[in-house]
């Protein structure tokens, strides 16, 4: 009897496509964090596209019901806080999110350098973790109040080194601040170009000077010219 290899869930959550109903020249996907769903980080796109107003965005739910509240997603459990946890439940969902990755580039007709990856909180991790280990680059990663998973493996499992921005908040009482100059340490070790945007006061959040800072990485990364906007 042949093993059946289980089928991985599919992800759906609302768009915002390209300004004036043109065709899509960049992808840019957003990772919600636990708790949370795709309508939250959406939210932001449209500031976002100002500087790619030919882009589709996409922000889909979690591929789980959050086990925390009778609403909303969650990529992996986080009952248990463990780094162990954390790496399991990545390394768990990260096929899920590259399959739907894959997916919208087709659907898109675009290529790993077309694509931009965004992530708030557990969304951080779960943005870190594939764009760092897909087979071909791609544009970017932005990830707001999150953290580096398993930075141990990072050095042996690293394929592709994107440009990578981190904003935190430094009173985020939910990942705190000092996982964020961490991860820049341990991305730099492993040849990635990153940078850092300390939030002083700022929780577990984003604010508009986090937002201002990832429209300007995203231009910088697809070679945008705000002056032609």
């Amino acid at each position: 009897m042949m093993d059946e290899t289980p089928e991985l869930p599919k992800l759906n959550g609302p768009t915002l496509e390209p300004l004036g109903g043109r065709k899509p020249e960049q992808l840019v996907i957003m990772c919600h964090g636990v708790g949370s769903d795709g309508d939250d980080l959406i939210s932001l796109a449209p500031y976002f596209q100002k500087v790619l107003p030919a882009a589709r965005f996409v922000s889909p739910h979690a591929p789980h019901q959050f086990d925390g509240a009778p609403s909303g997603y969650q990529w992996f459990s986080l009952q248990d806080m463990s780094p162990d946890t954390r790496t399991n439940g990545t390394r768990e969902a990260a096929p899920i999110l590259n399959a739907f990755i894959d997916e919208q580039l087709g659907a898109c007709g675009l290529e790993d350098k077309d694509l931009a990856l965004i992530g708030f909180s557990q969304g951080t991790m779960m943005a870190l973790h594939v764009g760092l280990r897909r087979a071909v680059s791609c544009a970017g990663v932005i990830g707001y109040s999150g953290m580096l998973v398993d930075s141990e493996s990072l050095g042996s499992e690293i394929t592709s080194k994107p440009p990578v921005l981190l904003c935190h908040g430094q009173a985020d009482d939910i990942v705190p601040f000092d996982f964020m100059p961490a991860a820049l340490a341990e991305l730099r070790a492993a040849g990635v170009s990153a940078e850092g945007l300390a939030r002083p006061g700022l929780g577990h959040g984003l604010d508009d000077d986090g937002v201002k800072a990832g429209m300007f990485f995203l231009a910088e990364c697809f070679g945008v010219n705000l002056q032609d906007l």
